[in-house]
Order: C-alpha cells, then structure tokens, then sequence
C-alpha cells in the first residue's frame, strides 16, 4: 500500500535538521518523510519579511511539488503553520500530527495561551523569560544553558549540546502569529496530538488548554521533554505510524480517542520527571 507522503515541519529557531533522527524512524515503517526548512529558519535565508503567510506558501509549494495530499507533523511552533496551510488546502493536507506542537483556535496566539495561563501556572511561562533579544526586537535567540534546560533536557549530553548549538535566530514574524481559521476548511482535516509529558517549554497544562480549545484531535501520551523526535525518534514514530498509515484518518481518530489514548496515558503513570530520561533511553535501546 502506498501511504500519504509526510512533510516534517520544525519550531521556531530550528531547522530541517531536527528531524534528521526521526526520518529514518518513519522509513522503517514504509512512510516516506521530508523536513522542510521554513523561511528565515535553519539554513533557508527568507527572500522577503518573515511571515506566516510566507511559511504558508514555502509549505504548499512543496506540496504542489509532491502533486498528492501529504501528512503534516509539526513540532512546537510549527503546528501554528501546519493549521494555516490545512485552513489553505484542507483537500491538499490528508492529516495533521501535532508534535507538542501549537494546535490554536482562530485568532489566538500563543502568548494569549501562556498570559492565560501563567497566573496559576508559573511554569507556563516556558523560554520566554531566557531569550535574548535583538536590539529592535525583531529577532530572538536561545542561549544554550536555556535550550538544554528547556527544550533537550532529557536528551543524552552531546545530543542535547550538538542540538542547542544549532538554534537560530528566529524571526518574531515567524513566531507571534495569530492563525486564521475555519470548521469548515482547518476543522475537516484529522488531527492527532502527541503530548509530551515532561515538556518544559510547552508544558503539559498548555498542551491539555489547547486540546480543549480546539476539540476533536485524538490524543496520545509521551513520557518526553520537548523534543521526542530526537530523544526517542522511534518511540514517535511507532506512536503515529498508525494514524500516518490508516486509509480513513477520520475513523481513526475515533477510535484513538476512546482506546489509543488511554494505553498511552498509562506510559506515564508515576513516573517522576527525573525517571524519564531513563525510561526513554531504555526504549529506544530495546527497538
């Protein structure tokens, strides 16, 4: 069986490169990948002001390269892009796979989530406070002792470091967007969530906020930090092949949400942040 091609969007300051541990983990279960490098991102300068509009477009042009509907799995920032480009191509995006990723309603962006939220929740407030700005604020950078504590702190060391020393700059015209979107285009794409559940950056109150306010994504559980494509690419992968390989995504996704989920959940289960590093490490070793 042919599956739907799978296009890999990144965060925000990183690249196609993050992706490079979990391609060969979706090869091996017959689905062919491709990570992008977004505009003003990674290696890719930006021709023209970073916009999400401009992400948007570099996204569909692989897409009318590809010429068949593609699977989007976004990490992080990036499902703010895999949204719009579904809201633009909702026959073009086959599913949508949310790597912690930003799943938003119409009109909101994440820092109305995490303004929200961080009243209650101090840890909402995730790498914002550690990044350092350029000086017309146009632009923002991880230091690399934030980037290990936030985004790779569960990673094995030269993982992580080799990691947070490829960070970019990232455009704030790429980041502080406000997505624009409808039930009857973005709201008929099938959707599934992959929670982290050690994340520092996109904590996990914001990843179950965000679930509410945009319903109807089946949902399943890792016992990760931010980035499960690089500590446990195989794990990811063997957590979303089902939903990438199904020939009825929609059917799918009703049967995640009342079964998938709940044995995911249960990876979890008292486990303190600390154990899961271990846990994750131990997987990937015995696959």
């Amino acid at each position: 069986m042919r599956f739907d091609p799978v296009l890999l969007i990144h965060g925000a300051w990183q690249g196609a490169w993050a992706w490079d541990a979990f391609v060969p983990a979706l090869a091996a279960a017959g689905l062919a990948a491709e990570a992008l490098d977004l505009p003003g991102n990674g290696t890719t300068p930006a021709t023209e002001p970073v916009s999400l509009d401009l992400h948007v477009r570099h996204v569909r042009a692989a897409m009318a390269r590809i010429g068949r509907p593609v699977s989007l799995v976004a990490h992080s920032g990036g499902g703010l892009v895999a949204s719009q480009v579904a809201e633009a191509d909702p026959d073009g995006v086959a599913r949508i796979v949310y790597v912690t990723g930003m799943m938003l309603p119409d009109g909101m962006a994440f820092a109305d989530l995490v303004r929200g939220t961080i009243g209650e929740h101090p840890e909402a407030a995730g790498i914002g406070p550690h990044l350092v700005w350029s000086d017309d604020r146009s632009s923002s950078t991880v230091p690399e002792a934030a980037a290990l504590a936030f985004f790779y702190h569960d990673c094995p060391a030269e993982t992580a470091r080799s990691a947070a020393r490829r960070l970019t700059p990232q455009p704030e015209g790429g980041r502080a967007v406000r997505p624009r979107l409808t039930a009857a285009r973005f709201g008929r794409v099938p959707r599934l969530y992959v929670e982290a559940t050690a994340d520092r950056s996109v904590v996990p109150i914001l990843q179950r906020r965000m679930q509410a306010l945009v319903p109807g994504a089946a949902v399943v559980s890792l016992p990760t930090g931010h980035a499960p494509q690089l500590v446990a690419p195989r794990l990811l992968a063997e957590a979303i092949t089902p939903f990438l390989t199904t020939t009825t995504a929609r059917r799918r996704v009703e049967h995640a949400t009342t079964e998938y989920v709940t044995a995911d959940h249960s990876i979890a289960d008292d486990l303190t942040a600390d154990d899961f590093a271990t846990r994750i490490q131990q997987r990937e070793r015995t696959r």
